[in-house]
């Protein structure tokens, strides 16, 4: 049974820093793109990042480029989102999400969701 599970968010001061871990089973994860996407409390699901499945190509919204840093570790079947100097707005449940497929373009369209994990930023 393929699964998603994200970890690590929690409540940060802004300016902090969190990683989220996305640990996945039950499908070969190093075929997948997998994508980090956010919901804030009464607004649509937005896209933040995505990792191609070999790692070489990633692409970030604006609102986080620079700021945040995704990655992958295929021999762990995980997924990170370093996320650093941290701002209100980027309070919102932070979902991993997996797609099979090879290059960025897998980006586009994601099959399998995680629970999500909720990241507050606030003082």
């Amino acid at each position: 049974q393929l699964q998603l599970v994200e970890s690590g968010g929690g409540l940060v001061q802004p300016g902090g820093s969190l990683r989220l871990s996305c640990v996945t089973s039950g499908f070969t994860f190093a075929y997948y793109a997998i994508g980090w996407f956010r919901q804030a409390p009464g607004k649509e699901r937005e896209g933040v990042s995505c990792i191609s499945s070999s790692g070489s190509s990633t692409n970030y919204a604006d609102s986080v480029k620079g700021r945040f840093t995704i990655s992958r570790d295929n021999a762990k079947n995980t997924a990170y989102l370093q996320m650093d100097s941290l701002k209100p707005e980027d309070t919102a449940v932070y979902y991993c999400a997996a797609q099979l497929g090879v290059g960025i373009s897998a980006c586009d369209g994601m099959n399998y969701w995680g629970k999500g994990t909720l990241v507050t930023v606030s003082s």
